[in-house]
């Protein structure tokens, strides 16, 4: 079955692989404070944004790929950047995160760069299951979340190590069997949830 299968497009957001020259945009929201509260990385350094572009080069490049990590893009225009991966090859698992530039939030941007991701999960990787987590506080990825159809299944205690304190995240799933269509209408979010794509 063929993984690769981007630029992966919605009614306004499209999905491709990220490239060095993508560094000016994707560093000026990954080094913003406000963007990477919720986040368990950032603010990145500019090393930190070179070396996070420099493995999602190599990842696109790899024979098989063992994720997708990608731009997204409005009107060609990168806003964001987003991922999943399998994380259980035998039982078809994977996981799901996004982060989005301030200038995006509130859009509906998130929900159907979500719906995308969820998308390329399902019907291209064939995976049945997709996890993602949050901070308890980001009620905008949570939104996001629930809109594509994931379903809150617990609070995971002292799940992340973040500047030495363990945090709780909240974890979703969605199932290939049960998850709703896609819906973009704009929600008040604050866009990260995850791994975020922009780490490292």
């Amino acid at each position: 079955m063929p993984t690769n299968n981007f630029p992966r497009s919605g009614p306004r957001v499209a999905l491709r692989d990220l490239m060095p020259t993508d560094f000016d945009a994707v560093h000026s929201f990954a080094s913003d404070p406000a963007v990477v509260q919720w986040s368990t990385w950032g603010p990145n350094t500019p090393e930190e944004t070179r070396s996070f572009l420099d493995g999602a080069v190599a990842e696109a490049a790899a024979p098989e790929r063992p994720g997708f990590t990608l731009a997204v893009t409005v009107d060609g225009e990168v806003v964001g950047t987003a991922a999943v991966w399998t994380t259980s090859p035998a039982d078809r698992d994977g996981e799901l995160g996004y982060t989005l530039a301030k200038d995006a939030w509130g859009q509906g941007i998130g929900t159907e760069t979500a719906g995308l991701l969820l998308d390329h999960a399902f019907d291209t990787m064939g995976l049945e299951r997709v996890e993602a987590t949050c901070h308890p506080d980001n009620t905008g990825s949570v939104r996001v979340l629930e809109k594509n159809g994931f379903r809150f299944e617990g609070r995971l205690r002292g799940h992340k190590s973040v500047n030495g304190q363990r945090r709780d995240s909240l974890l979703f799933a969605a199932l290939r069997i049960d998850r709703m269509p896609l819906r973009s209408e704009p929600e008040p979010d604050r866009l990260t949830a995850g791994p975020s794509a922009s780490q490292q």
